[in-house]
């Protein structure tokens, strides 16, 4: 008995022990995938925060060859370039990311790109997926961004596929061009790249023999012309024209907070370098006011963002208290009966300006190398400086500036009218009219409504207020902003 007893208590033993070291190990492997998934969130929501090492250099023995000359590089190789892969570094290529919102001039900044020789370009490609995704929120939607921005960079266009299905989607841009159409669906295009009618790329030779225009020829791309002249390509003829250039630019409208593209500045096979557009947030008003009907869909993805926009680590959401006076100069604000589509462009207006603010101060607190790849623009001084700042440009893409792209963006500054009824299509306008417009068809509530959403980043990005401005304002409205670059 007693050895059945001592029998049956050390298999107890051992069955309890065994359990234990079962459970122990269980917790181990909870604990590691939960570090490994906390890794990986980091890495797909991107880890808001400038702590980090830069990205690693290359080996010795690769650094030592200097890159090729800017006007030859890459894109006047034969096709053997194509050999290289979507993936590969392309031998010193640079990549741009035009950061901007709805409204700000950012069409103007990426037509210089576009313009530019050496420049492969795409206009807001991330169009199609917020199209198919919609009404996903704006937030929910910056992983996919970054994901396909960095897709796109490396000249990977099947992308476009996982947003693209039968019918197409149209282009908005459509409507405003002779004989416009949309074109999408299974079997992708050239044709199905969104603005793709005065992509100056797609619209000449190579990829358009008959043409009637060289890729060097800077001026507006005729759309209809284009659509006449230019069959459908496939894509992955646009792929091998894009890796033949040393610098390829998107621009684009729809990533919300500058903090979800550091895992693709921290990649040292992108070198990617940063342009943040802002504008006047009354004339963004304004003019967001004026195509209210066609940025409504995206307003309400914004809005539908406010109740739950993910904070930067380390940078808490400000709920600003008003400077000194400006509390009886806003103190008009009452609410009132808005048309449907205001009301949205008004809530999205005021999402957008705390995610300037974030980025704002995020940028701040960047380290050197990070500020290298990073700069700001106002659009006032781009069309009151519009030589000047397309020099600056230029320089930080490592670009050349050529006296036609000069002569091109100082005509395009100085149009005889603000604006025609296309609002958005691109033409030459009346910088200083277009500076002012808001002024004239603001009321003094809406101008009140704007300024109490949006007066903190108007404040860092040297705007005054509306009663600020007698002693503050310089020509067009605005004091000098002190540049990152």
């Amino acid at each position: 008995m007693k050895s059945r007893r001592r029998w049956r208590w050390r298999w107890e033993h051992r069955g309890f022990a065994l359990g234990l070291a079962l459970y122990t190990l269980l917790l181990l492997l909870l604990v590691s995938y939960m570090l490994d998934y906390g890794a990986r969130r980091g890495r797909a929501l991107g880890d808001w925060a400038w702590e980090g090492q830069p990205p690693p250099a290359p080996p010795p023995g690769e650094a030592a060859a200097p890159p090729a000359p800017r006007h030859e590089a890459k894109r006047n190789e034969s096709e053997d370039s194509d050999e290289a892969g979507p993936g590969s570094r392309a031998g010193g290529k640079r990549h741009i990311y035009l950061h901007a919102t709805w409204r700000t001039g950012s069409s103007f900044l990426g037509e210089l790109f576009n313009q530019h020789p050496d420049v492969f370009y795409l206009y807001e490609p991330m169009w199609h997926m917020w199209q198919a995704l919609y009404p996903g929120d704006a937030l929910s939607l910056q992983g996919a961004l970054r994901d396909m921005v960095r897709s796109l960079f490396r000249c990977d266009f099947s992308v476009l596929r996982l947003y693209a299905a039968p019918p197409g989607p149209r282009d908005p841009l459509a409507p405003f061009l002779p004989g416009g159409g949309g074109g999408g669906g299974v079997n992708l295009s050239t044709a199905s790249i969104f603005g793709w009618r005065t992509n100056k790329v797609i619209c000449s030779a190579p990829l358009c023999p008959a043409a009637p225009r060289a890729r060097s020829d800077v001026g507006l791309v005729d759309g209809a012309a284009c659509e006449r002249s230019c069959p459908p390509r496939a894509l992955r003829d646009l792929e091998a024209e894009c890796r033949k250039y040393p610098v390829m630019v998107i621009k684009d409208v729809r990533l919300l907070e500058l903090g979800a593209l550091l895992p693709l500045l921290r990649d040292p096979e992108l070198d990617l370098r940063v342009v943040q557009l802002f504008r006047d947030p009354r004339a963004v008003h304004n003019s967001r006011l004026k195509a209210k009907q066609a940025l409504l869909r995206e307003s309400i993805q914004v809005l539908r963002s406010r109740h739950r926009a993910a904070e930067p680590r380390g940078l808490p959401r400000r709920h600003p208290l008003l400077p000194p006076g400006a509390a009886a100069a806003l103190a008009g604000v009452h609410p009132r009966q808005q048309h449907r589509a205001e009301f949205f462009l008004g809530g999205a207006l005021e999402v957008i300006c705390q995610a300037w603010l974030r980025d704002l101060l995020f940028s701040r607190r960047a380290p050197a190398w990070l500020r290298a790849r990073y700069t700001q623009l106002r659009y006032e001084d781009l069309v009151l400086e519009p030589r000047a700042q397309l020099r600056r440009l230029l320089r930080f893409a490592d670009l050349p500036s050529p006296p036609a792209l000069e002569d091109f963006v100082l005509n395009m500054t100085r149009g005889a009218a603000y604006s025609s009824e296309r609002p958005f299509l691109i033409s030459a306008r009346d910088a200083r009219e277009a500076i002012h417009a808001w002024r004239e068809r603001l009321s003094r509530e809406q101008v009140r409504e704007v300024e109490a959403a949006c007066w903190e980043p108007m404040r860092l990005l040297a705007y005054p207020l509306s009663g600020q401005e007698d002693g503050d304002r310089q020509e067009g409205g605005t004091v000098p902003l002190q540049m990152f670059v």
